[in-house]
């Protein structure tokens, strides 16, 4: 849902603000029925978007930004944002949106010119940067297509998150269909500036960004354990993939090396491995498990886990120490697990957890830890300390 020209200017309204931050501690249910406040429905829906935006957009939280659900929704981390590869003199952003990306490019770039075709949200935009005090943004309400039409200038970075919605409301899957069609625009990008960055979601695949754009750099983010999104870089660099758990561990390849390292080592011992990694979810969305732990496990199963005798360091992922190993299939396991509050890891492996946890009368708890997993033929459970 779309903010309103006058949702907008009754949200920055002194009164308006006020009443937001006397509130913003409360529930937003509570402020929505509250009769003494003026605009409650507004007011509500800002307490809750900042409230939910304190951990995710800090610096917009510190300064009581104006936080349109729908942009709000589709923005960036600001911690995601902040990891791009980016820098120079200028740089341009084609899709403003809440402008979170924006923020970050201006801490890297002396000018940074940025695109919203949408009008309200392109004055919320000029608003909210102005609270953050960034003064080296000018904020265009434009198209992508109509400015890279008219334009003169030239930039050393374009950066691109195209909308995967329609105007409906319909979610869309290939990038061609997304707006603005970078496909179609790459050349004319290439003209205007001398590198460009494309945000895609975290569903994207790496291997469709290098049939799209041939030697390109790919690099995909993830926090919390959940991945975030997918960037393309086409640069003048070697082109590498590359695969980051934001403020932990990344691992960076060579493409021409990525896929190369073999997948798992046949073995029946399992018994004899000390140490077992969780790759990080970066590390399976761009299928780098195995060349990621190639020199640093023993074992490793395709995107799901690896085994080690000795505990390795500078992984991507979480590193566990193995109490005991089973066959999926032995009875052992079953007497194990009967009643047993356990947490569940599953990589690579055919049954879900709900089904696990009916078939072994288990329980959703923290008392124990197990990871089943399937490496070569072998359906194994471990149990992790």
């Amino acid at each position: 849902m779309r903010m309103t020209l006058t949702e907008f200017e009754i949200a920055i309204s002194p009164a308006c603000r006020l009443a937001i931050e006397q509130n913003i501690g409360r529930n937003p249910v509570d402020i929505a029925l509250d009769k003494h406040i003026e605009n409650a429905q507004i007011v509500a829906t800002q307490v809750k978007r900042l409230q939910r935006a304190k951990s995710k957009l800090p610096s917009y939280y510190a300064v009581r930004a104006v936080l349109p659900p729908r942009a709000y929704e589709q923005s960036s981390s600001e911690a995601v944002a902040d990891c791009k590869r980016m820098g120079g003199n200028s740089a341009l952003d084609l899709t403003a949106g809440l402008g979170v990306d924006v923020l970050a490019l201006s801490r890297r770039f002396d000018r940074v010119v940025c695109c919203e075709r949408d009008e309200v949200l392109s004055q919320i935009t000029r608003y909210n940067l102005n609270l953050l005090g960034v003064k080296n943004v000018e904020v265009l309400n434009i198209s992508a297509e109509e400015y890279l039409e008219q334009c003169s200038d030239h930039f050393d970075w374009i950066f691109v998150d195209p909308d995967r919605r329609t105007e409906s409301g319909d979610r869309v899957v290939l990038l061609e269909d997304c707006s603005p069609n970078v496909v179609a625009l790459m050349e004319r990008m290439k003209s205007v500036a001398d590198n460009v960055c494309i945000k895609c979601s975290p569903l994207f695949d790496t291997a469709e960004a290098l049939r799209l754009f041939e030697g390109c750099s790919v690099s995909t983010l993830s926090l919390g354990g959940e991945c975030k999104q997918v960037n393309i870089y086409i640069d003048h660099t070697a082109p590498t993939i590359r695969a980051e758990a934001v403020g932990v561990a990344s691992f960076e390849i060579g493409q021409s090396e990525a896929y190369s390292a073999p997948f798992a080592a046949p073995t029946t011992d399992f018994e004899r491995y000390k140490y077992l990694i969780l790759p990080d979810v970066s590390l399976v969305h761009s299928r780098l498990v195995a060349a990621a732990f190639a020199g640093r496990a023993d074992v490793w199963s395709n995107n799901g886990v690896a085994l080690a005798t000795e505990r390795p360091q500078g992984v991507v992922g979480r590193v566990f120490e193995i109490e005991r190993v089973c066959r999926f299939g032995d009875k052992e396991l079953k007497k194990l697990l009967k009643g047993s509050r356990t947490e569940l890891f599953l990589r690579d492996f055919a049954m879900g957890s709900a089904a696990l946890y009916r078939k072994f009368s288990m329980r959703e708890g923290a008392d124990a830890r197990w990871c089943f997993t399937r490496i070569d033929q072998a359906l194994l459970a471990f149990k992790l300390i």
